[in-house]
C-alpha cells in the first residue's frame, strides 16, 4: 500500500467485481434479456386457461391466477387476477393486457409463489370496473 497505489487497487477492485452475482446480472442486463414482457411495463395476451396456486405459509388460500400467452413473442406467463370472485369475468380465448406486480427487485409479490404479473384488463375492459359492477363484459 504505497502512495501511488490507487490505479493498482482500482484495478484489482474491478477484476473481482465479476465474482459478484448481482453485478454481472446488472452489467450484462441479464434482467432484460430472460423478461417476458421485453421491459415494456405491460403486455397484451390471450388466456390459455385459468388455475389457482396455493399461497405461502403461514396462508393456505387458493390464489386465482391464469396462464397468457403474450402476442408479441407467444411466451406463456402466469398472471394474478386481483379482486374478489374476479376470475368469473375471464374466460379462455379471452384478450388481456397484463403488467407487473410491482415486488421486490422484479420478483412475485406477497404469497404467491412465481407470479410476477396481474391482469388489469380484459377484452379492451378495465377489470376492476367489471368486478365493481360499473361495466359490463363486452362482447368478442
Amino acid at each position: 500500500m504505497g502512495l501511488m497505489n490507487a490505479r493498482k487497487l482500482a484495478k484489482t477492485r474491478r477484476k473481482f467485481r465479476w465474482h459478484d452475482r448481482p453485478y454481472i446480472v446488472r452489467t450484462l442486463d441479464l434482467y432484460a434479456k430472460a423478461d417476458p414482457l421485453e421491459g415494456k411495463s405491460q403486455g397484451k395476451g390471450i388466456v390459455l386457461e385459468k388455475v389457482q396456486k396455493e399461497a405461502k405459509q403461514p396462508n393456505s388460500a387458493m390464489r386465482k391466477c391464469c396462464k397468457v400467452q403474450l402476442i408479441k413473442n407467444s411466451k406463456t406467463i402466469t398472471a394474478f387476477i386481483p379482486g374478489n370472485l374476479a376470475q368469473k369475468f375471464i374466460d379462455e380465448h379471452d384478450e388481456v393486457v397484463v403488467e407487473r406486480i410491482g415486488g421486490k427487485q422484479g420478483r412475485s409479490k406477497g404469497d404467491i409463489p412465481g407470479v410476477r404479473f396481474k391482469v388489469i384488463k380484459v377484452n379492451d375492459q378495465p377489470l376492476k370496473l367489471l368486478w365493481k359492477g360499473k361495466i359490463e363484459k363486452g362482447r368478442r
